[in-house]
């Protein structure tokens, strides 16, 4: 199960994640981020709450970077151990702009 909370501050948008990011959830965040970053110019995603990571949830981080690279960017914050673990073997902490939790 994903909670996707959402939150607009001054043209960034801000999601905080709670739950799993895994094959079964990931076209959820993958519909919401396609319906919203077009009006975004930041994204913000809080991984404070967001317990597990998989490679279908890591495709979605990786298609949002695509799109928010040619806007003002993509930063995702308090990322727990074991994610930034994830990110790290899989080498997208080298991709992505992380904020350590």
């Amino acid at each position: 199960m994903l909670n996707i909370l959402k939150t607009v501050e001054d043209g960034t948008l801000c999601f905080a994640l709670e739950g799993r990011l895994d094959t079964t959830t990931a076209p959820q965040l993958e519909e919401t981020l396609k319906s919203e970053l077009a009006g975004a110019d930041k994204l913000v995603l809080d991984f404070a709450k967001l317990e597990y990571i998989s490679s279908a949830g890591l495709r979605v981080l990786l298609s949002a970077q695509k799109v928010m690279a040619k806007k003002g960017g993509m930063k995702i914050r308090n990322v727990s151990d074991v994610i930034m673990e994830i990110f790290e073997v899989t080498g997208f902490a080298d991709v992505l702009d992380i904020e350590t939790a």
